[in-house]
């Protein structure tokens, strides 16, 4: 039987991941630990739970973009330090490691999909931990894949697609960026992935996993209206300008696939048809 952990087990992705490997059938096994259970950056207590598990998948993040930018060491504890420390324990334990990193790792400046070899330079602190996280446990000697993704919304937690529907059952004009762009990615069919990669006999190292295609967050938030059956029209495209933050958007995510589809994986369906799938779902959670 193969023992899996996932750590962030409270996250949208987190809750996807446990609930599709607690229905993988009888050779496998899974443990979910939230942050109340596991702090991730207590390295004693991160190797007591590593021990006597096949294989960590790790969903815990600091995901406050714009707190990063005030709190850079809090963020770094949980992106960098908790990572290095599940690394470090999957190398003594020789357990395989999948750690979910992101597009702000990447400039955001560029005019075509990034490979996974591209030149990281992160804008943002929230960019500066999770690359930090990604050099801990890629030169940590465990047999690790870390696994970028982007844009990612489920029906557990606050992301876009939530709400752009809150905002949908509104009334008046929405504005919505379009000069930003990405791949929108359900949390379902991203821990489809990362439990298919984790099964697999792909070589470890870096990798990029986000539903196929792309759009604008204007897209998108059209794309969330239409499918929850209000006009479309109600989303009017503005520029980021508008909308000042903290922390720098990346203005270009889309992450190529390459080396996902090179290893044998399976492509992730296109972000339309995956979007048409989660909108269900999360229009039965939605408040």
């Amino acid at each position: 039987m193969t023992s899996w952990l996932v750590t962030g087990a409270a996250g949208q992705l987190g809750h996807e991941l446990v609930d599709l490997l607690a229905v993988a059938g009888d050779s496998t096994s899974v443990t979910g630990l939230t942050r109340a259970d596991l702090d991730i950056a207590d390295a004693e207590a991160v190797a007591n739970a590593v021990e006597g598990h096949d294989l960590v998948v790790n969903a815990a993040a600091w995901t406050d973009v714009d707190g990063a930018e005030t709190d850079e060491d809090a963020a770094r504890a949980v992106n960098a330090a908790g990572p290095a420390n599940l690394a470090a324990a999957c190398a003594r334990h020789g357990t395989r490691l999948v750690h979910v990193s992101t597009d702000y790792v990447f400039s955001g400046d560029a005019a075509a999909p990034y490979p996974v070899n591209a030149p990281t330079a992160p804008r943002s602190a929230y960019g500066r931990t999770k690359l930090r996280g990604e050099q801990a446990v890629l030169s940590s000697g465990a047999e690790a894949y870390v696994v970028r993704t982007a844009w990612v919304y489920g029906e557990h937690g606050r992301n876009f697609v939530s709400t752009m529907l809150r905002l949908a059952a509104g009334d008046g004009p929405v504005d919505v960026v379009d000069d930003q762009r990405g791949s929108p990615t359900w949390a379902a069919d991203l821990a489809s992935g990362l439990v298919a990669l984790g099964a697999s006999a792909a070589s470890p190292g870096i990798y990029h996993c986000t539903n196929a295609g792309d759009t604008t967050w204007y897209g998108l938030a059209r794309a969330v209206f239409a499918g929850a059956g209000v006009d479309p029209e109600r989303v009017r495209p503005t520029t980021t300008d508008r909308f000042p933050r903290p922390a720098p958007r990346p203005a270009y995510s889309v992450l190529a696939g390459d080396a996902w589809s090179d290893a044998g994986l399976t492509p992730l369906q296109p972000w339309d048809a995956a979007l048409e799938q989660a909108l269900p779902r999360l229009m039965a959670t939605t408040n």
